[in-house]
């Protein structure tokens, strides 16, 4: 790239930032009430975010070969239990994420 096409695209992630950090504030003003469907998509979309998270998780994941899974769900139940005993998010993936290096690396 040369230089003058560097600034264009530096200038352009910096324009597509700025709009869609700016953009929510001008569709919905301080003013004025929330309209419904946002307080419906703000109530719905986090537990479907984490449900497709999930999801592309277990993907690739062979039930039928290998270790049958048995890393990942061990790790997926750490998460879940961690979570419902602490309430903290970031300590549960990160305890997952640990039980699941130790169990690939030692175990399986």
């Amino acid at each position: 790239m040369t230089l003058s096409q560097q600034i264009i695209t530096i200038a352009m992630v910096v324009l597509g930032t700025m709009l869609t950090r700016f953009l929510a504030f001008v569709a919905f003003p301080p003013g004025r009430p929330t309209p419904k469907y946002v307080q419906f998509l703000g109530a719905l979309l986090p537990s479907a975010v984490l449900g497709l998270l999930v999801i592309f998780c277990f993907k690739n994941v062979k039930f039928h070969t290998g270790s049958h899974g048995v890393p990942e769900l061990m790790a997926a139940a750490v998460v879940a239990l961690l979570h419902i005993w602490k309430k903290n998010m970031l300590f549960s993936i990160v305890g997952g994420t640990l039980v699941f290096m130790v169990l690939v690396q030692t175990v399986f």
